[in-house]
């Protein structure tokens, strides 16, 4: 006997914590608007409303380059307390539904309502109704995607965006994914779009036409993943009781970065895209940092160390080790964070302080002398 066609719906805040504050203080509303750091910080857009994005501004821009943009925009410190009561609120609404729920931040989920008799057993009458009770119980807007697996879902909320909705259904896959640029793909970011291109690939039928061989000779195992995607699957189930051991972000370079200077120039940027995602994620307690290279042959290592808050001298040094150990041009460079368990929480520190101001860089070793009371803007939709 077949298993039921999966129903899995994505939820998206529409600009979760600008729209916190925009329903908190209405005067809000028609002004460019985003929620970050101070530009004399170096701090970084967590989100802004859809005002400011017509300027240009997106999350995890430089605060300073923001304001460049867009010189009447309104930076408020995040406010965690009232974000994390929303998400609580949403969470509650989401249970009516299913059990079945997989957050990926404090405003974006997978559902599985699969099977669920509610609305009829209709996703998309589900969606409706997620969407509206959100709306008059929150005072905010969600977006949501509606498909057969994951991968369409997240997809089909980005489709009409926002306070919208966009329904893939299982007989509409092929043609749907086919027509996808291949940006849509999960794990497709600039570099990586730009060599798909260079190959005359700029869709998902382009990628079918692909031998699984080439891809793979390309782009390693990510080409089996391209490859899957490109034809409407994604066999990820729903987790709810996943938990996340760490969180990193990584740029796979068109042109492979000579030496170790060349690598060490790049840290910075991918400092503060992690900083940034660690926003997204509410801020999670940490308890190490590492650095991961993947040479031009294609060998890699990672290599890690404690530490309690983020620090350009410790990703540097992590560097050079890791460096050290291929001693070839560098074609991937990531820096990431190991998560706290929960015995770990107390002694932990945090990104942001309670103004919403990064913290100095600090060593491991200094960490103990800064206060533990910060918080970090997570990024949103």
């Amino acid at each position: 006997m077949n298993a039921p066609q999966r129903k899995i719906i994505h939820v998206d805040c529409d600009c979760f914590y600008a729209a916190i504050e925009m329903r908190d203080d209405p005067s809000l509303r028609e002004l460019p608007l985003a929620v970050g750091g101070r530009p004399e910080t170096r701090g970084v857009i967590a989100t802004c409303n859809y005002v400011a994005r017509r300027f240009g501004v997106h999350s995890a821009m430089s605060s300073a380059r923001a304001l460049r943009l867009c010189p009447e925009l309104v930076i408020l410190p995040p406010d965690m307390a009232r974000y994390r009561l929303a998400s609580q609120q949403i969470m509650a609404i989401y249970l009516r539904y299913t059990e079945l729920i997989e957050p990926l931040s404090l405003d974006e989920a997978y559902l599985d309502v699969t099977g669920q008799p509610h609305e009829q057993g209709s996703a998309t009458l589900m969606a409706e109704a997620i969407r509206r009770q959100i709306r008059d119980e929150v005072g905010i807007t969600a977006s949501a995607g509606i498909a057969p697996n994951k991968f369409l879902a997240k997809v089909a909320s980005d489709w009409n965006k926002p306070d919208g909705q966009f329904l893939v259904r299982p007989r509409d896959v092929d043609a749907f994914v086919a027509a996808l640029p291949v940006e849509k793909v999960h794990g497709v970011g600039r570099v990586t779009a730009e060599r798909l291109h260079k190959l005359g690939i700029h869709s998902c039928g382009d990628l079918r036409r692909w031998p699984a061989a080439d891809l793979f000779r390309h782009f390693g195992r990510f080409g089996e993943q391209l490859l899957a995607m490109a034809l409407g699957r994604d066999e990820r189930p729903v987790s709810p009781d996943r938990s996340r051991k760490s969180i990193s972000v990584e740029e796979t370079y068109a042109q492979d970065l000579p030496d170790l200077q060349s690598c060490l120039a790049k840290l910075p940027e991918l400092a503060d895209r992690l900083q940034a995602r660690l926003a997204r994620n509410g801020n999670p307690e940490f308890k190490g940092l590492s650095v991961k290279l993947k040479f031009d042959d294609f060998s890699q290592t990672t290599v890690e160390q404690t530490g309690f808050a983020l620090s350009m001298a410790t990703f540097g040094q992590l560097l050079r080790t890791g460096h050290a150990r291929g001693g070839r041009p560098v074609r991937l460079l990531g820096v990431g964070v190991k998560l706290a368990d929960e015995q770990d929480l107390p002694r932990q520190l945090r990104l942001f302080d309670r103004h919403g101001r990064p913290f100095p860089d600090a060593s491991p070793d200094q960490a103990s002398d800064v206060g533990s009371e910060a918080v970090a803007p997570p990024l949103d939709g």
